[in-house]
């Protein structure tokens, strides 16, 4: 997974006046959980801008002017109700040789043929929850549906890997493609459709025939 650095520096008192007045230059109180105890930092708002606003799973090496560093996912994060901006973000420690959890992006890929065919795709799942070690986690979960017909689901089972665990019920839909009404029949059954339309339209053409013979 790839990884951003946040430069920051560490902050010595936490009140309420020291909190706005990083706030008013710009800056972002943040804390670091994990360790041994929390470590309270800034760092500049546009330093987060990679982090937040994007759609990608990112680690965070957390970099302090005083050399230390910290490697970090990000846990919470508060906006500003009005305005937007960032107030709190909440960071929690990582290491190498502990699993963690993180939410994943889904990635799809292909066109399935029951989209082709006029189905909806639907996904209830822009993320799926993993839990891996830090060096194993996925920068996106990619998703090949392709093999989709109209009707059908793909089930989170069939996504499993070995380098990480979904937390998840076995039985969650990522996506499936549901019938719409301007839908027509995957191309299998439409062969098979189209053999009993021919047998009923011969039908049909016997009917007036017999008719005819009859008068």
């Amino acid at each position: 997974m790839k990884s951003i650095t946040i430069n920051g520096s560490q902050r010595e008192s936490v009140g309420k006046t020291s909190t706005k007045a990083l706030r008013n230059a710009g800056q972002v109180p943040c804390v670091l959980y994990g360790g041994d105890k929390p470590l309270h930092f800034s760092a500049p708002e546009l330093a987060f801008s990679k982090l937040v606003y994007t759609a990608n799973a990112h680690t965070v090496v957390i970099a302090l002017d005083n050399g230390e560093e910290y490697n970090a996912i990000m846990q919470d994060i508060q906006f500003h109700p009005v305005t937007d901006r960032i107030l709190h973000i909440d960071f929690y420690q990582i290491f190498e040789d502990k699993p963690i959890t993180m939410d994943i992006p889904v990635q799809l890929t292909g066109t399935s043929i029951g989209v082709r065919n006029g189905g909806n795709l639907r996904r209830p799942f822009r993320k799926l929850r993993v839990k891996a070690i830090p060096s194993k986690l996925p920068d996106f979960i990619e998703v090949d549906i392709t093999p989709l017909k109209i009707g059908t689901k793909l089930y989170i089972t069939e996504l499993e890997n070995e380098d990480y665990k979904f937390l998840h019920p076995d039985n969650t839909v990522v996506c499936q493609v549901r019938r719409s009404r301007l839908a027509i029949v995957d191309e299998e059954e439409g062969d098979e459709e189209e053999g009993e339309e021919t047998t009923e339209a011969g039908a049909a053409d016997a009917a007036p025939a017999a008719e005819t013979a009859q008068e």
